[in-house]
């Protein structure tokens, strides 16, 4: 049975695309589990001039569900015009917040979700506070989504701004990646498996490639990603976290002090190239024409000489005891061959192939070993091994087992903003982004991005429906390696 939290959810940018598509339909589904029942209220904000009924029915259509529960869950929904800006909005503000607190017993919980610009992150932060709205009588929790920044110094500087009104381990920063059910395994699998904890580090594993494919191309989306392009907008965040989860040593204890304590350590670890280096070890692409899909240059809202780049490739390093001279690749993109996220860690080959001795029937060498992990859209794992074949003499060819969630049980599977919105109810930070690994994270991919501003690329470089520029494939054949996951030529 779940446990019943009670918080006063205020919504800031509450009429909002994401609000209303995941945001919403995630706390109804905490609502008919049990985790929100009769002690929650919730206050949706925006510049736009709604009513509460005005606003509940928007919450109602985008929960998808006129059911008696859905009348009840709305119920808890207000709303209040607000200019984040205007001081004297805040009063109001708190007027409705001790009014919800007191009808619905409350305790003075509050969760502030702030899905918004993020210049505005500071001034509702310290309004919340010099207001008189964040109240000491029960917990305080802010919750802001991405972009943190969008180098190093602009991260600083925001980070600085919230702490005046928030401590750390009160700042909840969203990832929506590590709300996803295979992401969260990589513990499970890792250090609750001897079998695998132990293979796991560069006397074992040759390499770990990362890739974050997508099939579709920037959308409605455009104004705001070509001022950020695919390094900021995915490998300094769901790419270097789920880097850190592979990378990190065991905790001393499941906890979130403990686990962040680890994913940060593997990122002081990481190696910050130099430019040469950097040259090197990371390539961009920018999609063409093809395949019946406009080039990136002539979307909406995209300037027609946009050196932004829609493809990241690169070479990570970490100098330490578990993972030096091992080498962790990674490559994201837009309109590629398909939309999918996994992890493929591959071992070493055994040093002797004894199969091969002079005179032996044996003509295929040993195959790789590789392990699988399947984040979406489907999710699992695979292992594939070498093993005798039935036929006469002696062959040996690769075999896999494989192991994929039932679609049955996916569907049972909670979404990763209901996780989210859960865990920040309980006061878990586990599964959210600490300001430390937001610093490290910015600090290795703005020498990237430094390099790259130095020269003009040579952009398009790739056609929809691959995985890439050629220079992704050059990367890591200079490595004498290859992808795993790669198109049939």
């Amino acid at each position: 049975m779940a446990t019943e939290r009670s918080a006063l959810f205020i919504f800031f940018g509450g009429t909002g695309d994401l609000a209303y598509r995941k945001l919403y339909p995630s706390m109804f589904n905490l609502y008919r589990k049990g985790t929100l029942q009769e002690k929650f209220a919730v206050i949706g904000t925006a510049r736009d001039k709604l009513t509460d009924e005005k606003f509940r029915e928007k919450v109602r259509k985008s929960i998808g569900s006129d059911s008696k529960e859905a009348e009840k869950f709305i119920s808890h929904f207000y709303y209040e015009a607000h200019d984040v800006t205007d001081q004297a909005h805040y009063s109001v503000l708190k007027a409705r917040a001790e009014e919800l607190d007191k009808k619905y017993k409350l305790s003075g919980n509050q969760i502030f979700y702030l899905s918004m610009a993020p210049n505005f992150f500071g001034t509702v932060a310290g309004y919340l506070r010099t207001e008189g709205i964040v109240n000491d009588n029960g917990f305080s929790r802010l919750v802001i989504e991405k972009p943190f920044g969008r180098d190093f110094e602009s991260a600083k500087e925001l980070n600085e701004s919230l702490a005046k009104s928030f401590k750390e381990e009160e700042i909840f920063r969203i990832d929506h990646y590590l709300g996803k059910e295979m992401i969260q395994n990589i513990e499970a699998l890792r250090f609750g498996n001897t079998i695998i904890e132990s293979l796991w580090n560069n006397r074992y594993i040759d390499n770990i490639q990362v890739t974050l494919s997508e099939s579709l191309g920037v959308e409605e989306r455009a104004s705001y990603y070509d001022k950020s392009g695919a390094l900021r907008d995915m490998v300094q965040n769901h790419i270097m976290q789920i880097v850190s989860l592979l990378a990190m040593e065991q905790p001393v204890a499941f906890t979130d002090s403990d686990i962040r304590a680890e994913k940060v350590k593997a990122l002081r670890s990481l190696r910050v190239y130099n430019v040469a280096e950097a040259a090197t070890n990371f390539v961009r692409g920018q999609y063409g024409a093809g395949n019946k899909v406009k080039p990136y240059r002539e979307e909406d809202n995209v300037p027609a000489d946009s050196t932004t780049e829609t493809f990241v490739a690169g070479k990570l390093m970490f100098d330490n005891y578990r993972w030096s001279g091992t080498p962790f690749y990674i490559r994201t993109g837009k309109v590629l061959a398909d939309k999918f996220t996994r992890v493929d860690v591959v071992f070493k080959k055994p040093l002797v192939d004894i199969f091969a001795f002079p005179g032996s029937t044996n003509t295929a060498p040993l195959d790789t070993n590789i392990l699988t992990l399947y984040i979406e859209p489907k999710a699992g794992f695979a292992l594939k091994i070498n093993a005798k074949n039935n036929e006469q003499g002696f062959q040996t060819e690769p075999v896999t087992m494989k192991y994929l969630v039932d679609p049955e049980d996916s569907k049972k599977t909670p979404e990763p903003y209901e996780r989210l919105i859960h865990d920040a109810l309980k006061g878990d930070g586990t599964n959210f982004s600490s300001w430390q690994e937001v610093s490290y994270a910015w600090k290795f991919v703005d020498q990237i991005r430094h390099v790259w501003d130095l020269q003009a690329p040579n952009f398009p470089n790739y056609t929809p429906g691959s995985m890439g520029p050629a220079a992704a494939d050059e990367l890591i054949e200079r490595d004498h390696r290859s992808w795993v996951y790669k198109l049939n030529k």
